[in-house]
């Protein structure tokens, strides 16, 4: 590729390079989702959230606590799917969070937003890949006495899942919507069960003695309910990813804000019946401090040898999400490549249309993030203690910033189209804008969340050092940064082609 002064150009306070006419033919996407393929997508990103990691709220707060914390992050996921289906169907282009927060805030607000994203979905994959390994190693345990190593199960997990991944984004959907339903029936099942053995207890629910002054429903103060925002979003962190399906959906205008709303109240109903029925059964005080609640739950009712054959059905959520979240962090990572943030060869696609080669890199960083932390930490479970810390810090700075670009873009580009808009409109995003504040506020008060916070806080530094002084002068016209620089007039890079601007900003002297 050339360097010369014809095939680089400054604008808008950085330097984009011209690409031959390979560029974008290596890096391609194949058009695989319907709204149900990418309704999956949404369910199966988010469902392991139902089998574990949401109950350490109740640990931090009660059950009444996290009840409180529940309803307001569904007001939040309300407001911030409806901004963000707008922006999709506008935008109907990989990059997701970063197009968004790059269009309305500048090269820096496109980096700071989709770093956030990389941040938060390599953790959470790293996340579920632990208590997957959990699950799975419980369940062998229990049926033939043999028990792996945490980082054998994490090896063979990270490496099942790149291969799916990576077959095409057919199988990934397809997969998708299998798993999810899977998963719904098992929550359903064990709800059933739990109100027809009579293992539900209502009394149970309110277990936890409370704290001098406070009351059964708020054992530990309304102060508490801070601290168990965080957990809560377990309910519903990954749905957000839908906006980087765009390029391999049949009709993103159409289909990504359907699929988001169906996604939304399918995991309002489960969330609900682990919330309550779950607790119910094991306690809220012994839910609190569960790492495998769901499975416990079953333990309870039907004892280890029977809930051991139902683990392995449990684990199914956890290996649905961990399918869409690995989704989502190589399409994150594959955007910020393709326009140059981050290295151009992440960016790049095999015969099957996939960027396997950001899976691959992202799967490498979670599985070394988890071996530092549990060298680090001793018996102390990473996922709880750090790990999961990180996804949560990651989202709801990704979340708000987010917003912060729906409320710029509404009046920066006021002329674009916007094939569907937000029936909350403005409202919805300045209240999703606010609880994600809130959640950040809460994070900042629990001595948990402080390595996580440094860890992030230098993986900022880096990446902006990195870009300030190599990045930004070798930025391409990717469509994510076309619809920026246009105005919003540059849309679906698989109508107008993905170089619609390279004549505009260069000319004809393309190398």
């Amino acid at each position: 590729m050339s360097t010369s002064s014809s095939s680089r150009k400054k604008v808008a306070g950085a330097t984009y390079t011209a690409t031959d006419a390979a560029y974008f033919e290596k890096r391609t996407l194949k058009r695989s989702a319907g709204v149900w393929g990418l309704w999956g997508l949404a369910v199966a990103a988010v469902i392991s959230g139902d089998f574990s990691g949401w109950n350490f709220g109740i640990g931090f707060a009660g059950f009444g606590g996290m009840l409180i914390a529940f309803v307001i992050l569904v007001v939040m996921y309300y407001g911030l799917t409806f901004s963000i289906g707008e922006m999709a169907a506008a935008m109907p282009h990989t990059g997701g969070a970063y197009s968004f927060a790059r269009s309305a805030m500048g090269p820096w607000g496109g980096l700071a937003t989709g770093l956030a994203e990389t941040i938060e979905y390599v953790a959470t994959t790293a996340v579920v890949v632990y208590f997957s390994g959990q699950y799975a190693d419980s369940a062998l345990e229990l049926l033939t006495g043999v028990s792996l190593p945490a980082f054998v199960w994490w090896i063979i997990l990270y490496a099942l899942f790149i291969v799916l991944n990576a077959a095409g984004a057919n199988i990934s959907f397809g997969f998708a919507i299998v798993v999810s339903i899977i998963s719904i029936g098992i929550i359903v099942v064990f709800g059933a069960m739990s109100l027809m053995t009579g293992a539900f207890d209502w009394g149970s629910l309110w277990n936890i003695a409370p704290t001098d002054g406070n009351s059964e429903f708020l054992p530990f103060g309304v102060g508490s309910i801070l601290l168990a925002l965080p957990f809560a979003m377990w309910f519903f962190l990954g749905i957000e990813e839908l906006p980087l399906a765009a390029e391999e959906s049949h009709d993103p205008a159409r289909d990504i804000p359907r699929a988001g709303l169906w996604a939304r109240g399918t995991l309002i109903v489960t969330g609900l019946i682990v919330l309550f029925l779950n607790t119910g059964v094991l306690g809220a005080e012994e839910t609190g401090g569960s790492l495998e609640p769901l499975l416990d739950g079953f333990r309870a009712m039907v004892g280890d040898q029977a809930a051991a054959l139902l683990s392995l059905l449990a684990l199914v959520g956890l290996l649905a999400s961990l399918m869409g979240i690995m989704f989502a962090y190589g399409r994150n990572m594959y955007s910020l490549s393709r326009a140059g943030y981050y290295p151009r060869w992440l960016s790049l696609t095999g015969a099957r249309k996939t960027p396997w080669v950001a899976l691959v890199f992202g799967a490498v960083l979670g599985f070394l993030a988890l071996v530092v932390v549990q060298a680090a930490g001793g018996n102390a479970s990473p996922a709880g203690a750090i790990v999961l810390n990180i996804a949560v810090w990651g989202a709801v700075l990704a979340y708000f910033l987010q917003m912060v670009a729906f409320i710029v873009l509404r009046r920066k580009f006021p002329n674009a189209v916007r094939p569907y808009k937000s029936p909350w409109g403005l409202f919805g995003a300045y209240s999703a804008a606010v609880i994600a504040a809130v959640v950040f506020f809460g994070l900042l008060l629990n001595p948990a969340y402080l390595l996580a916070i440094v860890a992030i806080i230098v993986v900022y530094a880096v990446i902006f050092i990195g870009f300030a002084v190599y990045g930004r002068h070798r930025l391409v016209l990717s469509p994510e940064e076309e619809y920026a620089l246009s105005g919003g007039l540059h849309g679906d890079p698989q109508k107008e082609g993905y170089d619609a601007m390279e004549g505009e900003v260069f000319g004809d002297r393309r190398s």
